[in-house]
Order: structure tokens, then C-alpha cells, then sequence
């Protein structure tokens, strides 16, 4: 965003730089914007002059160049003059004649245009087809003022004489500070210098009064003057484009702009076209808002044989083209906002408009729009086509709807005074804003804080009187309620809703450099840990330890991966811009992502070995703030590439065996279920909640897999799934035969956590074997968890223990039992455990088997 000192006068700050240009520009680092690179206009225009031609004849030698006699007042010195004080001058241009005011660089003067390319040209003295030319005449390009370079520029202003200074005709001894747009992007007003004036008086301290033509409509600017131009819209999308009003002018005359404001165009970086060009583009630098003016005739013309205009504003159809004014044919995105007739887009809303309905040198009749579109689908449209233009920077940061009346009745004014036209068709304006909004005239309601909350938050003591000064100073309506503010925004600022956007106001006009030095207190009370992170620190020492080897995935993957694993890619978020087909979907859960690693190991020469991941996993429901529904997961693969070893579950079973304990005291004792069995139980109506645990059961063998259940958990929700894979799942990641894995959903692990190390025994450890004989369809997890938990409660005091699996045998003649035989390790902190002891507490376990099993002591 570029800034023109001399444009912010004409705004109303009567003094922008009061501590001059470098504490101006210091002041608006701290307190508005970073700034990007500050140029000093004038220092382009030293030496050009105004000048009149008293005389031009045609040249002696040569058709189409002109002998100049020159008037400048007798300003420029070590200049030959004739006998009666004037310069010569050859040149070219057609429009040059006696009489006319002109730009004249003499020797020694550089073209303006040479330096902003960076190679400045200086001029000097010297002969044109033998006639010595003393200098150039200037046209508007050379200038740096305008495009035209087929003759010079013509000098309009009635307060230019000969010899003064061409920059202080048109105010060039300027300074332009550009300002990083992105310091702007919550801040609409502030992409017109009128928004920037403003500011810059509020950090001052300095009261600001807008023109009174933004404040209050000019509502005789609207009234139909000319003959009628039957104009109608139609706006199909009110809640993208919340209002949009149009004016059908007449009688226009299309001419280049004043030179004035050609200059002000210029010096900001905008190329002058025309009149009516020209004076939106001057209103949507000015004010922030952009305009766009379409040809009436070619409008029209667009529906064959209709009698009236009509824009719709509207989706475009599918196949539809439109060619733009930068002559770039595009197929708009499906949900790109169009501008359209009833039968042809012709423009892109917000954006750019289109080339057949350009306004020409040939137009006689406009349809002036102004309007506001959803700053996130003009944000879309723009990317998704590579447009970037002045419209598309102040639209996609969401111009107010409140001004589109103020800036379309100047708009209309100014044509009226540079362009001749008249308004010939009553005003369309489709406001679909609610009433208490257009009541109020502003767009959020008012916002009440008290002091005390102000000064808490930013370590200041301003009064209430000074912080209602600061904020009124930049147009605020600020009531006053003892120590308490209510504060209403003007129309123009989108981006106070809340107590602390008004801190915010406060802080920043005040100045951030008034903050008290002093040392923060400091708090010797140590941060609380994150549970979550430290959680992971234990899991990752607890496996790495125990040989396995951590992967980092992506948490974006491919709709393939998710079916090879079984899971249904319509249940996961799919992303609307992903930067690879590899990464389109969230993942369900994060076992895919290790089995697709399996096979590359395999492959490596890795025979065996394991795997693990913590991450997130996501389902396509989201909470009550709207934010996607995550969990934390542990997912761990095993496999093994013929090596003897036992089936893979139990590998897989012992190491999440072996990690649960260690992270909370709970999990000494968890309760192991069938995936059928819990899969029937919820199905019956006992559990529906399986049916958020369908992705994470998805790749497992039904009748290889179970759940692991919290006990202590009232609803009994799984904690973990162990298991083996199914054969469509081997047979498309390529596993080998021996691989199986875990997943546990660490959000259900809770603080406390069991401390990492312990100390071992001084005393030696016991071990002894109990085999129990069972029913055949006692299942092993059953039989454990029994075991398991007998120990817990007849276990002596300050013992250290674990109970492990030894074998499972059936004899071929009683198959309806099974020999379950497990081993029992215990030492004590306090002294030598006896065989004695230790067989007593397989006593008891014993006898509890033989009563709640049916088990039988071998």
C-alpha cells in the first residue's frame, strides 16, 4: 500500500509529517505498519519547469519537427536566450503550438521516466538537423505522469505561470511511503489513503473528521438527471454478495483525465487509462473500496435483442468462458462470484471485468458498479486463476457494505464534473443487510469495557477520559459509564467485536513504546507439565528400549491406503487443496501408514523387527467449536520374516503387554476381549460405541484381534486393539506371513503415571510354574486376566512381581480341556521370599481358579 504525503492532505491531515518525514515514517513502523521502502517524489522532478510556447515554426530541415521559442520567465540560468529573453527548443510532437503551457527539462534536467528505470538520462544542449535544441518538451510518459507518449504534455492548472516549478504546479515535491499490505490484512480502511490519513492523525493524537460526502450520502448525486437507460439486477448469491449497487449513466464523454489526477494515479503505482477509468480507480485508492464501470451499449448488447441492461450476479454455468480486460481467457471455478448478463458472463465479481464489456474511447454510456463480495471466495477465485489485481487486494479483506452508498454518490459527482454524465436510471442497490445493522449504521454492535480491564491487559494508567480521546480522535462513538467505555466503531472498521480488539485500539494509538520498563515478576513455581508430551517421552524410551524403532508419517495420506487397510475413505476429511494426490485425506488411524513401511524393510534385508508411531488421527466429525474430532494414537507393527518365532500375536500381544503397565498403575490389571465378541456385544445394542472404533478395527482378523478393556472405566471403552491382520490386508501391503500390531488411543491414558525406573531388589527373585487344566473354550486372555488380578490381591507388601505365559497344550486324547501353564517371578524389597511363600500364593490362586474357573491344578 503506497501512501502520498500530499494525498493525505488532501484527505484532512492538515499536517501528516508535524516531526518530519523520517519521524513519520518511524511513528507509522511502530504503530501501523512495517514499512517497505520510503521515495522522495520531488527529487524526480528538480529542473523541470512550465513553460509557454510564444512561438513555433516549422523546422528548416525536417517535415515533422517544430522550431520552439520558449517563455519561462527568465527561471532557468546558463541557458542561451535570444534577444528577447527566450529559450529554443526543437521538437516533434504534433499537439505542440503557440501559446500552450508546457514541461520543459533544460540542460542539465534528467527525465523523470530515465530514473525510475534506473539509468537517469540528463539532458544538455545540442544541435536537431543543424537548429540547437536547448532541452526537451516533456510528454506524460517522460514525465512518469501518464501513458501518452504521442505528444507533450499540455499544462491544465490555472495556477501554473512560466518559470515555476512543474512540481509544485501538480504537488510532485511529494514523499510515498509504501507500507507491507500484509500489515493491513484485518484492516479494509487502511488500503485508502483517506483510512491512512486517519490513522496517522490518531497516532498523533490528532482529532480527524472525514469528508462529509463519507460520512453522510450525497444523496442529490443520485437522483435521476437524463434520459432513461433501462437498467435491472438480479443477485442470485445475498449471502457472498451482500450488497451490490449499480448506476447507469448517459451522455459520457470519454477524454484522458486532468493532469492533477493522472499525477495522483501515477505516483502510487496505477497506470491512468481514462476519465471514467481513471476516477474509480482515484475513488478505490482513496477510499478502499473498488469500483468497476461496465459500457452500457456493449452490456446490452450481449442479450440480442433486449431493451434492457441486466447484471446478474450468479455462479457461472458449466462450460462457460469469459475473457478478462488483461486478455486471459479463463473457465471460472465452479463457485467463482460472476458478473453476467442473462444469457454471458462478463466479468469476474470483485476481481477483474471482462474484455467485452471494456470501456472505450468509444463509449457514450456506463453502468458504474459498487459493490462487496465475500473476501474468501474472492480469495479462492484469485489463487485458483492467478489474478492478483487492486480490486482483489482490497476485496479479499472485506471492504464494508456501509460505504458502497457514500463511494458510488462521490463516484457519480465526479463523473459528472470530468466526464459530463448524467444518471439516467434510478439506482439499483440490493442490500441484504439486516435492519439493526443499516440502523446503526455500523457493522458490529457497540462494545463496552472498562478501564480497568484496558490497563490490566497493556500496564498502563490512562483515565477513561484519555483512552475515549484516542478513540474518538479516529472517529469512535464513545460513551462513558463511570470507569467504563461503551464504544461503537464508525461503518468503515469491520474488526471490533470484542473487549480486546478495543485494548488492542487503545494500545496501538497510544503508542506500545509507552510501556512500563520494568522486569516482570517472575514466578519461581514450576510450569506445569504437558501430560500429553510426557506421556509420549515415557512411550518412546519404554519401546526403543525394548528394541523397536519409531517412523514419523505424514498425517495426510492417499484414498489407496486407506483401502488397502479396509477403511472407508468417505468416513476421513478430504482436503480441498492438497499439494499431492499422496496426501488428500486425513488419516483414520495410523496403522496404515506403518504397514505400507513394512515392506520397504523387508525388502531392505530387515527379517525382523518393529515399528512405532505417535500421532493424530481424525474421523469426519467435528465438535462443538466446529473444529475436526483428533485423537491421539500409539500404533505399533511387528513382523517377522520366517524366523521360527511364535505367531505373531503374541509378539505384538507382549509388547503392548509390556508398555501398558509401565505407563499407569491401572494397566497392571486390563481385561482382554475377542474383537467378535465385543463386535457382537455392541452390535446387540450393549456397546454402540463401536461404532467410532470401526476404522481403528477395520485392517484386524476378527477372530486374531481383541480389545483391551480400562476396568476401571464405568462406560468399559477400549483402550487399545492388538492383533493380527486379514489376508486382503497382508495381500496388499505385502506383509510377511508373520506380522501383527497395536493401536492404543492415548487420550484415554490418564495422569498419574507410574514413575519409569524403579529400584531393583537386593534379594533374589522366586519362580515358580502353575498349570491349571481348563475347559477348552476358556480362552487364554480370559484365563491370564484371572491370574492376573488373584496376585494383585494376595501379593505381600513391598513386592515386586510379574506374571508371565509358558506354554498352551491340549492332549490329543481330552480335547475338551487345555493346560494353560504360567510362571510366576517375585522378590521382595524387605527380605528372601521361601518356596514355601511363594507356593502358598499359587495355593491361592489355585484354589480361586478352581472356583471361578473351573480349573483344575496340575
Amino acid at each position: 500500500m503506497k501512501i502520498s504525503i500530499n494525498w493525505l492532505k488532501w484527505c484532512g491531515l492538515k499536517n501528516p509529517a508535524p516531526e518530519g518525514i523520517d519521524a513519520l515514517v518511524e511513528r507509522i513502523g511502530a504503530q501501523l505498519g512495517a514499512i517497505e521502502e520510503v521515495v522522495n517524489l520531488g527529487d524526480k522532478y528538480k529542473g523541470v519547469i512550465v513553460a509557454r510556447v510564444v512561438s513555433c515554426e516549422n523546422h528548416p530541415d525536417a517535415d515533422r519537427l517544430h522550431v520552439c521559442k520558449l517563455d519561462d520567465g527568465g527561471a532557468t540560468k546558463s541557458v542561451e536566450r535570444d534577444e528577447n529573453g527566450y529559450v529554443q527548443v526543437v521538437c516533434g510532437a504534433p499537439n505542440v503550438r503557440e501559446g500552450l503551457l508546457v514541461a520543459w527539462l533544460p540542460p542539465g534536467a534528467a527525465i523523470p521516466e530515465s530514473i525510475d528505470a534506473g539509468d537517469p538520462f540528463v539532458l544538455e544542449a545540442r544541435a536537431l538537423r543543424g537548429v540547437v535544441s536547448n532541452g526537451m518538451l516533456a510528454s506524460p510518459r517522460e514525465l512518469a505522469i501518464g501513458e501518452s507518449h504521442e505528444g507533450i504534455l499540455e499544462i491544465d492548472s490555472d495556477e501554473a505561470k512560466p518559470g515555476i516549478a512543474l512540481a509544485d504546479v501538480y504537488e510532485l515535491n511529494d514523499t510515498i511511503i509504501d507500507v507491507e499490505n500484509k500489515m493491513f490484512t484485518h484492516r479494509p480502511d487502511c488500503f485508502g489513503q483517506l483510512g491512512v490519513a486517519r490513522e496517522i492523525a490518531g497516532i498523533y493524537g490528532q482529532s480527524f473528521y472525514s469528508p462529509d460526502w463519507y460520512l453522510h450520502v450525497l444523496t442529490d448525486e443520485l437522483d435521476q438527471d437524463g434520459p432513461t437507460l433501462p437498467l435491472t439486477m438480479r443477485n442470485e448469491l445475498p449471502e457472498e454478495v451482500p450488497r451490490f449497487m449499480a448506476a447507469a449513466l448517459n451522455g459520457v464523454q470519454i477524454k484522458p483525465s486532468p493532469v492533477w489526477l493522472q499525477s495522483y494515479l501515477a505516483r502510487v503505482g496505477v497506470r491512468p487509462i481514462n476519465n471514467v477509468v481513471d476516477i474509480t480507480n482515484y475513488i478505490m485508492l482513496l477510499t478502499g473500496q473498488p469500483l468497476h464501470a461496465y459500457d452500457y451499449d456493449k452490456v446490452l448488447a450481449q442479450d440480442a435483442g433486449a431493451q434492457t441492461a441486466s447484471l446478474v450476479v450468479r455462479y457461472p454455468r458449466k462450460g462457460e468462458k469469459v475473457t478478462l480486460l488483461n486478455g486471459k481467457e479463463i473457465t471460472p471455478r465452479s463457485q467463482a462470484i460472476m458478473i453476467a448478463t442473462e444469457n454471458k458472463l462478463i466479468g469476474v465479481g470483485g476481481v477483474m471485468g471482462g474484455a467485452d464489456t471494456e470501456v472505450d474511447e468509444n463509449t457514450k454510456n456506463i453502468i458504474l458498479e459498487c459493490a462487496t463480495f465475500d473476501m474468501y471466495s474472492i480469495r479462492r477465485t484469485s489463487m485458483t486463476h492467478g489474478l492478483f489485481t487492486d480490486a482483489v487486494t482490497r476485496n479479499n479483506k472485506g471492504q464494508s457494505p456501509l460505504q458502497n452508498d457514500r463511494v458510488l454518490a462521490k463516484t457519480v459527482q465526479m463523473l459528472r464534473q470530468l466526464a459530463n454524465a448524467h444518471i439516467a436510471a434510478p439506482i439499483v442497490d440490493s442490500n441484504h443487510l439486516d435492519a439493526v445493522t443499516r440502523e446503526r449504521d455500523a457493522i458490529h454492535t457497540a462494545v463496552k469495557v472498562s478501564r480497568q480491564f484496558i490497563n490490566s491487559r497493556l500496564g498502563f494508567d490512562l483515565t477513561a477520559q484519555a483512552m475515549s480521546t484516542l478513540l474518538i480522535n479516529v472517529e469512535f462513538i464513545v460513551q462513558l459509564d463511570g470507569d467504563d467505555l461503551i464504544v461503537t466503531a464508525p461503518f468503515w472498521r469491520t474488526d471490533i467485536e470484542i473487549p480486546e480488539d478495543i485494548v488492542e485500539e487503545v494500545g496501538r494509538l497510544y503508542g506500545f513504546d509507552h510501556l512500563p520498563k520494568v522486569l516482570p515478576k517472575r514466578d519461581l513455581t514450576p510450569a506445569a507439565k504437558n501430560q500429553m508430551f510426557e506421556l509420549k517421552k515415557r512411550i518412546r524410551d519404554i519401546l526403543s528400549s525394548a528394541g523397536a524403532s519409531e517412523v514419523l508419517s505424514y498425517s495426510f495420506v492417499h484414498s489407496n491406503l486407506l483401502q488397502k487397510a479396509g477403511q472407508d475413505p468417505t468416513q476421513a476429511f478430504q482436503l480441498a487443496n492438497a499439494s499431492s494426490p499422496d496426501l488428500q485425506y486425513y488419516r483414520l488411524s495410523l496403522i496404515p501408514s506403518l504397514l505400507d513401511k513394512v515392506h520397504q524393510n523387508i525388502k531392505a534385508g530387515y527379517d525382523r523387527f518393529a515399528l512405532f508411531e505417535m500421532g493424530m488421527s481424525h474421523n469426519n466429525t467435528v465438535s462443538e467449536d466446529t473444529l475436526p474430532v483428533e485423537s491421539t494414537r500409539l500404533s505399533f507393527v511387528y513382523a517377522a520374516k520366517n524366523d521360527g518365532s511364535d505367531a505373531a500375536y503374541y509378539a505384538a500381544h507382549y509388547y503392548l503387554q509390556y508398555v501398558l503397565p509401565r505407563i499407569h498403575d491401572c494397566y497392571d490389571i486390563v481385561s482382554w476381549h475377542s474383537l467378535s465378541e465385543y463386535a457382537q456385544n455392541a452390535l446387540a445394542g450393549k456397546n454402540a460405541e463401536l461404532l467410532d472404533y470401526a476404522a481403528l478395527a477395520a485392517p484386524y482378523e476378527m477372530a486374531r484381534a481383541g480389545f483391551v478393556l480400562d476396568e476401571s472405566d464405568p462406560q468399559g471403552l477400549p483402550v487399545a486393539i492388538v492383533g493380527e491382520f486379514r489376508r486382503a490386508v497382508v495381500k496388499a501391503f505385502k506383509l510377511p506371513e508373520k506380522c501383527a500390531g497395536f493401536e492404543v488411543l492415548l487420550n484415554h491414558i490418564t495422569p498419574p503415571m507410574r514413575p519409569l525406573y524403579q529400584a531393583k531388589s537386593r534379594f533374589p527373585k522366586v519362580e515358580q510354574d502353575i498349570c491349571l487344566r481348563i475347559n477348552a473354550d476358556r480362552t487364554y486372555g480370559e484365563v491370564f486376566n484371572f491370574m492376573q488380578a488373584k496376585f494383585a490381591d494376595i501379593e505381600p507388601e513391598n513386592t515386586t512381581w510379574t506374571l508371565s505365559p509358558i506354554d498352551i497344550y491340549q492332549r490329543q486324547d481330552d480335547l475338551k480341556h487345555k493346560q494353560i501353564t504360567l510362571r510366576l517371578s517375585i522378590a521382595s524389597f524387605d527380605k528372601t521370599l521361601t518356596d514355601a511363600e511363594v507356593t502358598h500364593m499359587l495355593d491361592q490362586a489355585a484354589q480361586a481358579a478352581a472356583q471361578g474357573l473351573g480349573a483344575q491344578r496340575i
